[in-house]
């Protein structure tokens, strides 16, 4: 007999607490989810009062939080590759390369769009 779902608030409650436990894990485990949380810390108020009205302050922030998303997804692929096993393999280092680009290419829409908007503005 297989254990019955969570539904409604409960299922909310306990995925809002796996959420958190993730955000912990990558604090506690990953460098540089820790240095673009603080970069963020930085950006995200600069982008609230750089931003001229409400669409340049989503996309002056929206573009911040997108480098932390990819940072998460990233880690997260690395978490599997390295469960699977420490020996090299030439698919597990193309996952891991494939993770470290999406962040770098997150980190360029923030270079862009942070230019695009401010260089309009000044």
């Amino acid at each position: 007999m297989t254990k019955p779902k969570k539904t409604g608030l409960r299922r909310i409650i306990n995925a809002a607490g796996y959420s958190w436990q993730g955000l912990q894990t990558a604090w506690k485990n990953e460098a540089a989810f820790r240095q673009e949380l603080a970069l963020s810390f930085v950006l995200l108020p600069l982008a609230w009062w750089l931003g001229g009205n409400g669409v340049e302050r989503a996309l002056l922030m929206g573009s911040c939080l997108v480098v932390l998303i990819t940072e998460l997804l990233n880690s997260a692929i690395e978490s599997v590759v390295d469960r699977i096993g420490p020996e090299q393999h030439p698919l597990s280092g193309a996952a891991k390369d494939i993770g470290s680009a999406a962040v770098f290419i997150a980190l360029l829409l923030v270079v862009v769009v942070w230019s695009l908007v401010l260089f309009d503005r000044f």
